[in-house]
């Protein structure tokens, strides 16, 4: 990029963009790269050239980190099985599939073509988080989908590296020693990842001070990114690995106070790095196309073709994946709008890019790859397609499937455990009025809010100054936060006893959190 004017500009017109797509509800990534595309396309435009390094050390991890830690623990042990088929098998089929179209409709040579399945074959959990972050889907099937994407990485980079290392040395594929490699990048980047969560637990656990604690979750993705890269295995596994263990541990690592910090402060970053991000796939486009040799220009029509077969393969693969599990989970009617949904759902974004970029520029007797310029804009193009087509009538798609939440069922599983919270409350309230050492006043004053609390949360479900009181006002709000304790550890018995969902405990954790903070700032 020329300058630093550029960039700022970029991060201002992202922002801007992305803000526009809250307010009119439709899903910021598309709009993004619409927008970066109707920017380049202007007179005078600054040319993109976007560095691999950039994107993959330091736009990558922290998106990845932020994505796994929105998974559910619990979830994502009940789906692992077709996670894992689909992590593996539905790769290898999506990067055979487009390297026989590839190689069959356009110029590029079958080690070329395969190059480009490898990149295009992954689904992105970049774009498919922030696509699903506002559609009402079941647990499972949003699970299921950010996890599909978040693990099927690794299968995707060995067939990446086995594939370039074809076309750049024309050497013969070693699938015995591809399989080998994938248990060192995957199993190397779980160890690493797992790790480097220990660490950070141990970390944070003995602080309490909120810049440190900020500087520390900032600096885990990254972290754990470079120390899988230095030891040769898969660092987006192990940002992932790093995300999920630490993800389901952030209610008990720091207090009140830090986790709200940590929450804006993460959300901000995401934010930018998510509004920048998406805009530059949209900006890169007409100047990759430029560098195109005038045979390659039926490039719209390859990419069509591709971002089809993705589709296509993918509907193959999970319609009867998804009726056996059904039939397995007892349920006599197939029922055939999860597995379009899901199809529907496996855009790609940031990850194919970039792998896309680090293809080296020449072979190894020095001799340029030509066909490298063509391959990148397959993918970009691609990228773009899944983002815009499929990004914009998801929502839609959801909708029609039938299978989204209902927004009064959330409110209704919401109600339901706040009135747990606010029994467990007053069962520790009766405690405490027995010993007399707690002023009578402040256990009233307990009583009245704690009642108050649950009657609010009934009728949601039936809808559908001296230094007396300053002492007591002290008492009261020890007190309160004992009981917040005890709302939080019922909270997350509700949590393992599958009576909520990992949405609902995440809300009212959160509010549960700002209640502590106020008592402490008051």
């Amino acid at each position: 990029m020329r300058s630093v004017g550029t960039v700022l500009s970029l991060v201002v017109l992202a922002t801007m963009v992305a803000t526009f797509a809250r307010r009119w509800r439709i899903p910021a990534p598309s709009l993004l790269v619409v927008a970066g595309l109707c920017l380049a396309l202007l007179p005078g435009a600054p040319q993109i050239e976007i560095s691999p390094e950039i994107i993959g050390l330091v736009v990558l991890p922290p998106l990845l980190y932020a994505s796994a830690e929105e998974l559910s623990w619990r979830e994502l042990r009940a789906v692992w099985k077709p996670v894992s088929v689909l992590a593996v098998g539905l790769v290898l089929a999506s990067a055979a599939a487009v390297g026989v179209v590839a190689s069959w409709l356009t110029p590029l040579p079958w080690q070329m073509a395969l190059v480009l399945g490898a990149v295009l074959a992954s689904t992105d959990p970049v774009a498919v988080t922030a696509l699903g972050r506002r559609l009402a889907l079941p647990p499972k099937v949003q699970v299921l989908v950010q996890a599909e994407s978040l693990f099927n990485d690794a299968t995707s980079l060995v067939l990446f590296r086995v594939a370039v290392s074809v076309a750049v040395a024309s050497a013969a594929a070693d699938w015995h020693a591809a399989s080998t490699q994938f248990v060192v990048l995957a199993g190397g980047g779980t160890l690493i990842g797992g790790a480097v969560a220990l660490v950070v637990t141990l970390i944070r656990r003995r602080t309490e001070d909120p810049v440190l604690e900020t500087v520390t979750a900032l600096v885990t993705p990254y972290a754990a990114y470079v120390l899988a890269e230095a030891a040769h295995t898969s660092g987006i596994t192990s940002v992932v690995v790093a995300g999920v263990v630490l993800g389901g541990r952030g209610d008990r690592l720091t207090n009140a106070r830090i986790r709200l910090q940590l929450h804006a402060v993460y959300g901000t970053v995401v934010f930018l790095l998510e509004s920048v991000v998406f805009s530059l796939i949209g900006l890169a486009l007409p100047a990759q196309v430029r560098a195109l040799s005038a045979d390659d220009r039926a490039w719209p029509l390859y990419a069509l073709a591709i971002a089809g077969t993705l589709v296509a393969v993918r509907l193959l693969w999970l319609a009867p994946l998804s009726a056996l599990v059904q039939r397995k989970g007892g349920i006599g009617r197939t029922n055939w709008r999860i597995p379009v949904v899901l199809t529907w759902a496996g855009t790609r974004g940031v990850v194919p890019l970039a792998a896309a970029l680090s293809i080296p520029v020449t072979a190894d007797d020095g001799s340029p790859l030509t066909e490298r310029p063509l391959v990148l804009v397959l993918t970009t193009s691609v990228v773009v397609v899944t983002l815009v087509v499929q990004g914009f009538t998801l929502a839609p798609v959801v909708r029609r499937s039938g299978i989204a939440l209902e927004p009064d069922h959330t409110e209704r599983e919401e109600a339901s455990a706040r009135c747990r919270l606010a029994d467990a409350g007053i069962r520790r309230r009766d405690e405490m009025s027995e010993l007399e050492a707690v002023p009578e006043v402040v256990v009233d004053r307990l009583r009245r809010g704690l009642q108050a609390r649950l009657e609010h949360a009934r009728e949601r479900l039936d809808e559908n100054g001296d230094a007396t009181a300053e002492s007591a006002d002290h008492v009261y709000r020890q007190l309160r936060r004992d009981l917040i304790a005890v709302e939080a550890a019922e909270l997350r018995h509700l949590y393992d006893e599958h009576r909520i969902s990992d949405t609902t405990r995440r809300r009212l954790q959160r509010s549960l959190d700002l209640e502590e903070a106020r008592l402490a700032d008051a």
